[in-house]
């Protein structure tokens, strides 16, 4: 007899009308890259079944498919913790504790002060806790232990990550705006022919002396949209930019500065793999932009969008920032960073 059948029977039924539940579900890339046989629909199943076995009514089910559980920033469990405040819900449930969270000081607060304060009962299934019982001891070691494994994770992850960065390979989720992931070799980029235009105009454009505002402006006038419209048509991410949030209509062809910036420092234009790029903390996550001399860049690694010489020259440019000069005249330089006073 497994666990949740044991369980399962030595619990009385309740009340339908005492306990209204928000079932909880959660999956994270870590999990899916350990094999983990815990997908959000069998979580779900799993504990609906549960749930209508004692006779609870169910209030709702509140699922975060593809979130870390190191913080508790997950737009559902935002949303349950909500209706929680409010009374809509007054028994939550998860598989098992680390459905909940792998930061033991979150998921402790969880379920050592917020839960008891808004009066909520919390049930981990397979672990055997129930806070309706009082007797949890064990819990608190539990989440210590679910937060040692995800430690564990995370470092296996990383170092995967920072060797195939050594061997050229592309390790993000989305591809930079002009290219493709390649369906024949992972970790390898193609030339996307519909974008990749666009990334060439952006280059000529700094090569010409244009500033990123008028880069932005341009890229507005002639309807191109953003990025974040590219990908959500390749089916690569659902983000909408605040713009398309703010005006579905003409927000697509908003495009965000600091984004043109990254893209015409990025060497993978020019053919050479750049990765990381940022500063990583467990359980912080990223915190900061590496210098350029920091990254890890193999040269020649997939087709190029532009030449290398149009691409040190726009570096060339950066670098410079030069400013109006005595003759009042601007030169091309200008206007392809900002100080970080934003002048």
């Amino acid at each position: 007899m497994n666990n949740a059948m044991m369980y399962q029977n030595s619990r009385r039924k309740d009340n339908c009308d005492t306990w209204r539940v928000g079932i909880y579900c959660r999956l994270s890339k870590d999990d899916e890259l350990n094999g983990e046989s815990a997908s959000i629909s069998n979580q779900r199943d799993i504990l609906t079944n549960y749930c209508n076995s004692q006779g609870w009514q169910i209030v709702g089910v509140f699922q975060d498919d593809g979130y870390t559980g190191l913080n508790t920033e997950r737009p559902d469990l935002q949303r349950l913790l909500q209706a929680c405040e409010k009374g809509l819900v007054n028994l939550v449930i998860t598989k098992d504790q680390s459905r909940l969270g792998r930061n033991h000081v979150q998921t402790g607060y969880l379920m050592e002060e917020f839960f008891p304060k808004h009066g909520v009962r919390y049930v981990a299934l397979y672990d055997n806790v129930d806070t309706y019982s009082g007797d949890n001891e064990i819990a608190p070691f539990k989440n210590v232990l679910n937060e040692m494994y995800s430690r564990d994770i995370s470092k296996k992850v990383h170092a995967s990550y920072h060797l195939q960065a050594t061997k050229g390979k592309f390790t993000g989720v989305v591809p930079p705006l002009g290219y493709l992931k390649d369906p024949d070799e992972k970790g390898h980029l193609l030339i996307d022919e519909e974008t990749a235009p666009i990334v060439r105009k952006i280059f000529q454009w700094a090569v010409d002396g244009r500033g990123i505002n008028y880069i932005s402006r341009e890229l507005e006038r002639q309807k191109v949209p953003c990025p974040s419209w590219w990908h959500r048509k390749r089916g690569n991410r659902t983000y909408y930019t605040k713009w398309e949030q703010k005006d579905p209509e003409n927000g697509k062809y908003v495009w965000d500065e600091s984004y043109l910036k990254d893209l015409l420092r990025n060497p993978v234009y020019c053919g050479d793999m750049a990765s990381q790029k940022r500063y990583y903390r467990f359980k912080i996550g990223s915190q900061g932009d590496k210098a350029p001399d920091e990254w890890i860049t193999v040269e020649d690694t997939h087709e190029p969008i532009i030449s290398r010489d149009t691409f040190e020259l726009v570096q060339a440019k950066i670098k410079s920032r030069k400013r109006q000069n005595t003759t009042g005249e601007y030169s091309i330089f200008a206007g392809l960073l900002r100080c970080a006073e934003g002048h």
